[in-house]
């Protein structure tokens, strides 16, 4: 049987232009303890949909895990941009709590 992060490669691999699928993906990849991978496939996401609110909020995340601050703060400043444009307000305001959690 395969696993769900085997899955996941699976339904990505067949639509690429998949956001939730390539999502879903990354954060398969931070559950099995695999950061970079998870910060390469976020990444993605956002190239591919700039509008996938949630995934500012999970890179941020890693990349203030991996000390690269300056960066977590740069994609949590633009995924608050692309939240409030989408009047997300609870992905908003979490990303807001994150970047003061930064300070």
């Amino acid at each position: 049987m395969k696993s769900r992060r085997e899955m996941l490669e699976q339904f990505v691999a067949a639509d690429p232009a998949d956001a939730f699928s390539r999502y879903a993906l990354a954060l398969e990849l931070e559950k099995e303890q695999r950061p970079a991978e998870a910060i390469v496939a976020l990444r993605e996401v956002i190239a591919r949909d700039a509008a996938y609110v949630a995934a500012y909020y999970h890179l941020g995340r890693l990349l203030a895990r991996a000390g690269e601050t300056a960066e977590a703060r740069a994609v949590y400043c633009t995924g608050l941009d692309v939240a409030t444009k989408a009047n997300d307000r609870r992905t908003r305001d979490e990303i807001q709590e994150a970047i003061d959690a930064l300070d």
